[in-house]
């Protein structure tokens, strides 16, 4: 039988069912693939969240959990960053050419 309310949906949800829908909310996929619309992406987050809170999941392992500034499990641990280049960003060189003036070199307009 199908369930009659969200809270019943919660109340019917497994592990695994909450593991697949947590997995489809940070991906925007189901487990076969297909994308998630945003409707689908807005209700699963909601049933994740309230089944976290129903099963006692511990805050720090819940949804969307960021830890405390000045957290001392932390402390001292860098986090790394990877910059990339947009696709479309110009470079220096572009940069300054089209900043010259004609008949004059260089750009300097001083």
């Amino acid at each position: 039988m199908a369930p009659q309310s969200f809270e019943e949906l919660i109340d019917g949800m497994t592990m695994e069912v909450w593991h697949n829908m947590r997995r489809a909310v940070e991906t925007g996929r189901w487990p076969d693939g297909r994308t998630l619309t945003a409707e689908q992406r807005e209700l699963s987050l909601q049933a994740v969240i309230a089944w976290e809170l129903r099963n006692d999941v511990p805050e720090a392992e819940r949804t969307g959990y960021v830890a405390p500034a000045g957290c001392s499990s932390h402390a001292g641990e860098e986090q790394p960053v990877t910059l990339r280049t947009a696709p479309d960003a110009t470079t220096t060189t572009d940069t300054a050419k089209n900043n010259e003036t004609p008949g004059r070199e260089g750009g300097d307009h001083a």
